[in-house]
């Protein structure tokens, strides 16, 4: 049996052999299908999420890596009462997907430089975002969402609480 948060939320998993990767984990026993396989390899950047606030590839984690442990996935990245995360509404709003299929992925790993950097420069970014592909060639409307989301006035309050916004709402 392996215990952690997901998303703010205890999860118990039972009889799943330890090096079972998280990503399956994720998306077969807690249905959060917003994590995607990719590659398999962790060289696509699709199936990020954060560990502690640190951006990962879940489908090179084990389970057994993540006991006790603080997962985000891209569905607790908005606020528990629906409020998007200011880069998701920067997504929405620099028309960021077409596919669609690294975008979770892409988010995940952009709010993660956004913590660490409040206003990150060009470079900043293509160097956080350069695990990340994507097979449509988004690169500059993604580098416009996060700049876009880094100067919000909401952005400030998401990106300094990170992580840690969705476990309060769900403890309150």
């Amino acid at each position: 049996m392996t215990r952690f948060i997901a998303n703010g939320k205890s999860c118990e998993v039972k009889g799943l052999d330890p090096a079972t990767p998280l990503l399956w984990v994720l998306r077969e026993n807690l249905g959060l299908v917003g994590v995607k396989f990719g590659c398999g390899i962790g060289q696509c950047g699709a199936c990020t999420v954060h560990l502690n606030g640190n951006p990962v590839r879940s489908c090179l984690l084990p389970l057994s890596a993540v006991a006790d442990q603080k997962i985000t996935t891209i569905e607790g990245l908005a606020s528990p009462d629906g409020t998007l995360h200011p880069l998701q509404q920067a997504w929405i709003d620099h028309d960021v997907p077409q596919c669609g299929y690294c975008q979770a992925g892409q988010l995940m790993s952009a709010a993660a430089l956004l913590k660490q950097k409040k206003n990150p420069s060009d470079a900043d970014i293509d160097s956080a975002m350069s695990g990340n592909i994507c097979r449509c060639g988004t690169y500059l409307r993604i580098r416009a969402a996060i700049h876009s989301a880094a100067e919000s006035p909401s952005g400030a309050t998401a990106v300094a609480l990170g992580d840690e916004a969705s476990t309060i709402a769900s403890e309150a």
